[in-house]
């Protein structure tokens, strides 16, 4: 009796702890274009900084 109701409990605790790293990760993630346009950045600095 007890060993079920455990497993209950921890597959309750195991999907909420998915469902809240999906929500987490959603709500944080960062657009592909201000990657692109970071990146593209980046590329010039680097640039700016080998001709000097």
């Amino acid at each position: 009796m007890l060993a079920k109701l455990w497993k209950k409990i921890g597959i309750i605790i195991l999907i909420i702890a998915c469902l809240w790293n999906i929500i987490f990760k959603l709500v944080n993630k960062i657009s592909f274009n201000e990657t692109i346009e970071s990146a593209k950045m980046q590329i010039q600095e680097m640039k700016n900084k080998l001709k000097k």
